[in-house]
């Protein structure tokens, strides 16, 4: 089956980081957009940061600063680096395409920001 795995929630107090991880098969990544989003509780899951097959980044204005996406294109993995968290930041973080493909979805990695 082909899908996305995401790693490296946990739980962290205000001001603290953690390091996420998606990693998946070559046809999900070959020139492929790809990015991470979060889904609150009683909240629609929105896109945090993107980064292009080139390089070309783009993050949501709440994350701006304190989050940085990047991609190995050899490893198909792409990895969250979250910095200075804060309590809104909680959240299960996915990873996928984007724009998302159904099918790739995967469990989510829950990160909890709390003192």
């Amino acid at each position: 089956q082909v899908r996305l795995v995401e790693s490296g929630g946990g739980l962290v107090q205000p001001g603290g980081s953690l390091r996420l991880s998606c990693a998946g098969s070559k046809i999900i990544f070959d020139f492929a957009a790809m990015a991470w989003y979060r889904e609150a509780p009683g909240k629609q899951r929105e896109l945090v940061a993107t980064i292009s097959s080139l390089g070309t980044i783009i993050y949501a204005d709440s994350v701006k600063g304190r989050f940085a996406i990047a991609r190995d294109n050899a490893k198909n993995t792409v990895y969250l680096q979250m910095n200075n968290l804060k309590p809104e930041d909680t959240a299960v973080y996915y990873c996928n395409r984007n724009p998302p493909t159904d099918a790739y979805w995967g469990q989510g990695t829950q990160v909890t920001v709390s003192s």
